[in-house]
């Protein structure tokens, strides 16, 4: 529901960062919960798209690129803009599994460690733009892998099926 206040502006309107409003090719980026905003050294934002039909990474083809390539650049400028903070500090990344499943995108310091980042969960939104560039369908097709904690509900039922 968090995300849908925001992209309804029924919440956190006063911490938006930069919004493009195209319903096809837009996002609003905000500042994550996790970022009290006092420091850069743990810069962290989130880019929320309008189109709620994305879920998650599996969802993307070719025809999404348009998007992901605007949430790259106008994050990346809107972030210089704001905080000081050129591109080629940050971490942009995209999660699978993602913690709720409405396509977003993670900004974060290029030093910090958030939660998340290392590579059993974070896939750069760069390499994901190459690879729907290379093949429409890379995301249908290829196998990925993510860490799950055994306290999970999807990790009991991967045991259920014999697949851990």
């Amino acid at each position: 529901q968090w995300v849908y206040n925001i992209l309804e502006k029924k919440a956190e309107t006063d911490r938006i960062v930069h919004e493009n409003p195209d319903p096809s090719n837009g996002f609003v980026l905000v500042p994550d919960l996790k970022w009290n905003q006092n420091q850069l050294d743990d810069l962290y934002l989130v880019a929320v798209v309008h189109r709620r039909e994305i879920k998650s990474l599996r969802d993307l083809t070719a025809e999404h690129l348009p998007l992901l390539r605007n949430v790259l650049q106008e994050g990346k400028e809107a972030i210089a803009e704001r905080f000081g903070v050129p591109g080629s500090q940050l971490r942009i990344y995209l999660h699978y599994q993602p913690s709720y499943h409405h396509l977003h995108v993670h900004f974060t310091a290029l030093g910090y460690d958030a939660p998340g980042s290392s590579v059993e969960r974070a896939h750069l939104l760069a390499d994901v733009i190459d690879n729907l560039a290379t093949d429409p369908t890379f995301y249908q097709k290829r196998a990925l892998t993510f860490p799950l904690r055994a306290d999970e509900p999807l990790f009991k039922k991967f045991q259920e099926a014999g697949k851990v």
